[in-house]
């Protein structure tokens, strides 16, 4: 079973203080190495969301990674890399914005897993919140599980208000008022060192695939 090597989360982080391009080039055959490594760990983790989610299985991690470049067109931050490698698994295509899925990030001090959709057309948005409105008992179901509670958070920029078209006393107002429908597990370095990360990571996953179904229903 693969696992995150110390040796990529050491190039993240001299990355983060040498994130230029010249540093760049002469460890590139570093950065190859980590990439490889989250590949490969990355395979593992959509092999066992496979098992309980059909829409990963024909998924590879060399088409959900994200590249470690950054645009800077409209960044006040000029940095020309990512200090992170991350991989969304979704069936669609780790760009879509129209499904929810899994992401996977590796950063040292700041990993985590998530689901969900982060930004999605308005469309969907307005589709989501009336799934919630309407079907509230299963989507609070889905929250409350003991389980999901204590590993995921639910997360997302808020509106003051409820938005238009909604009643501003429906009870499931505070979720109605939700911009992105993320949910996220933080991991230590600790964590994603353990041999036993990958099946970790496939747990977690196992937890979110309720919340994406509920939401992938609502969009579809």
């Amino acid at each position: 079973m693969n696992f995150i090597e110390k040796e990529t989360l050491n190039f993240l982080s001299s990355l983060a203080i040498n994130n230029n391009r010249d540093w760049f080039n002469e460890n590139k055959s570093l950065y190859l190495k980590a990439k490889e490594n989250v590949e490969n760990v990355v395979n593992e983790v959509i092999c066992g969301i496979a098992q309980f989610d059909k829409s990963v299985e024909r998924l590879e991690a060399k088409n959900c990674m994200f590249r470690i470049y950054k645009d800077t067109r409209f960044s006040k931050d000029k940095t020309p890399y990512k200090t992170n490698i991350g991989a969304s698994l979704v069936e669609k295509g780790p760009k879509t914005l129209n499904h929810a899925g899994y992401y996977i990030q590796i950063q040292p001090g700041a990993s985590f897993l998530a689901g969900g959709v982060y930004m999605t057309e308005p469309k969907n948005l307005k589709a989501i919140r009336t799934a919630i409105s309407q079907n509230s008992a299963e989507f609070l179901k889905i929250l409350n599980k003991k389980t999901f509670k204590d590993h995921l958070e639910l997360r997302g920029d808020l509106l003051v208000k409820v938005p238009q078209g909604f009643d501003k006393n429906d009870r499931m107002a505070d979720y109605l008022k939700f911009k992105q429908f993320t949910v996220f597990h933080t991991l230590s370095d600790a964590e994603i060192l353990d041999g036993g990360f990958v099946p970790h990571c496939i747990n977690i996953c196992k937890e979110i695939h309720p919340f994406n179904q509920f939401l992938n229903a609502a969009i579809s």
